[in-house]
């Protein structure tokens, strides 16, 4: 019984570690990130907000490793596709890699309407943190959306 719960446990690794490379493989260029934040943008304008954001959930806006995020120019997390957990918290002050993330993004869109915006990120699957950069744009609802692609 011992060995076999020690395989199942080298196996169960092989598998983790086999599925970084495939992960690599589907990561998302900064072109991309833009493309799907102007779409984001365009859905907003054109569905409203609670449409938009059932189809942010959805196959069509979660491509390779992207997704899309809304906020308000409070900070507070309207739409989140993958951590829907974070939807309603207030996420200003949120500074846990070095990086005021939203406040810049707040700034980058009350001063530009749209633009990038660099901070550190975890990498998904592991702890290292690394280079990214998401594409932020305001919308006719007076929020903004934005996705984010490592660099």
């Amino acid at each position: 019984m011992k060995k076999t719960l020690i395989a199942l446990a080298i196996v169960a690794g092989s598998g983790v570690l086999a599925a970084a490379p495939a992960w690599a493989a589907d990561t998302a260029t900064p072109d991309e990130a833009k493309a799907l934040s102007q779409k984001a943008q365009k859905a907003v304008d054109t569905e409203g907000k609670d449409k938009a954001f059932a189809a942010f959930s959805t196959a069509e806006y979660k491509p390779k490793d992207l997704y899309v995020f809304c906020m308000d120019m409070n900070g507070v997390m309207l739409s989140h596709a993958v951590k829907p957990e974070l939807v309603g918290k207030n996420l200003l002050d949120f500074n846990k890699y070095g990086d005021t993330l939203f406040k810049d993004m707040i700034a980058k869109v009350k001063t530009s309407g749209e633009g990038w915006v660099d901070y550190q990120w975890p990498y998904p699957g592991t702890d290292e943190i690394k280079a990214k950069t998401s594409y932020v744009m305001s919308n006719k609802e007076g929020f903004f959306c934005g996705v984010g692609a490592y660099k």
